[in-house]
């Protein structure tokens, strides 16, 4: 049986008060203002394809005291796949990243990635020199997962192979202004660890 995305991001995720939470554009955004409750301390990217991991990074890097999860698509990471490399040479050990891959873009008919091919994300991440890497294929998988993303010796990241079943669209604050401001107030001047 595959895992169902929901179910994935939980098990992994847990308490996402833990988390500054940056979720990728599209369904991953849907996935987290639903397991979040829109929570303030979850910056939703949506519309901005690609920027995701390299959002997160920057975040990470600014803020060493903050633990910063990255939850983003396979289609998103391959529009920036290049973003690996730099979170490998920077390595900072409050990142951890999800990458939640049904092997297609959702938000635009369900058109197939790479990832429904031959390239693995995963492979690519330890390829580009991140040092915790897994891949969760089953519901067996997932207690790895979810200790990686709490390691804090490196940078990690963490590939969900989900089933095609899209995230259900849900009404999503698309007020920059306002996200930005609320997403600072929430972590801005709180250290977490």
């Amino acid at each position: 049986m595959s895992l169902t995305r929901t179910q994935a991001i939980s098990a992994v995720m847990g308490d996402h008060r833990d988390f500054a939470v940056i979720a990728g554009v599209g369904s991953a955004v849907f996935d987290l203002v639903a397991l979040t409750g829109d929570a303030a301390t979850m910056f939703p990217l949506d519309g901005a394809m690609g920027a995701a991991v390299s959002t997160g990074l920057g975040l990470a890097l600014a803020r060493p005291d903050l633990d910063v999860l990255v939850v983003t698509g396979d289609g998103e990471v391959l529009m920036n796949v290049g973003a690996l490399a730099t979170v490998a040479v920077q390595d900072p050990p409050n990142l951890s990243i999800v990458v939640v891959d049904n092997g297609q873009y959702g938000l635009t008919g369900g058109q197939r990635t790479h990832t429904a091919y031959a390239t693995d994300i995963a492979g690519m991440a330890s390829a580009a020199g991140i040092v915790d890497v897994t891949t969760c294929s089953s519901e067996a998988d997932l207690a790895a997962g979810a200790a990686l993303v709490r390691n804090h010796a490196h940078a990690s990241l963490v590939v969900l192979k989900v089933d095609a079943t899209p995230s259900a669209a849900i009404a999503v604050e698309r007020n920059g202004t306002l996200l930005r401001d609320r997403f600072q107030a929430a972590v801005g001047a709180t250290s977490r660890k």
